[in-house]
């Protein structure tokens, strides 16, 4: 199954400035949906596509980030930013496990929307040998805070998570073995 999304508007409510000062991590959040729109624009800031570029700088338009989200109640899916779109994986929810994972930051469990930013290290290590991984980590930092910025700027609120079992992530979330976690991002409305 594919969800198609809306496409991203390009002009919020808030200023960036309005957003880097509101923005702040909360872990708990309100037992209540978001908006598709919402979820759309956050993945657009992500990974999203503006022309034959994306939203996130890239070492040598290596791309090695990839995205997949839970959904609370609804399932885990893969955004394809292609075609700026949402693939089922599967209709489990996954939160539980995942938030097992993570040591059990209730956050996760609570959240509506959890971001998994992954990536696939050979597509820079290719290029740039080891230094690649820097790369990576580089741009894995300037996804996350477009993730953040976003859901302040869409009435969100969000927290960054790297302590959790790498392992444990990658079993529950059925992640192939070159596929690695690296940044699990909670995010609803906070209570």
């Amino acid at each position: 199954m594919e969800i198609k999304l809306p496409n991203p508007k390009l002009i919020g409510d808030k200023s960036l400035e309005e957003c880097i000062y509101e923005r702040e991590s909360v872990r708990s959040y309100k037992d209540k949906k978001i908006e598709i729109d919402k979820i759309s624009q956050i993945l657009w800031a992500a990974q999203g596509k503006k022309g034959h570029k994306r939203t996130v700088p890239s070492a040598g338009a290596t791309f090695p980030l990839e995205i997949y989200i839970t959904l609370k109640n609804k399932g885990y899916f893969h955004y394809n930013f292609e075609k700026h779109i949402l693939e089922l994986i599967t209709d489990d929810d996954l939160c539980k496990k995942l938030t097992e994972a993570s040591g059990n930051q209730h956050s996760i469990a609570e959240a509506y929307l959890n971001v998994i930013i992954c990536a696939i290290f050979e597509r820079t290590t290719q290029r740039y040998g080891q230094r690649g991984v820097r790369y990576i980590f580089i741009e894995v930092g300037h996804c996350a805070q477009n993730i953040h910025l976003e859901a302040v700027s869409l009435g969100l609120s969000s927290v960054p998570i790297g302590a959790y079992d790498d392992n444990k992530v990658k079993e529950a979330l059925d992640l192939k073995r070159r596929i690695e976690p690296l940044y699990i991002i909670p995010i609803g409305y906070p209570k």
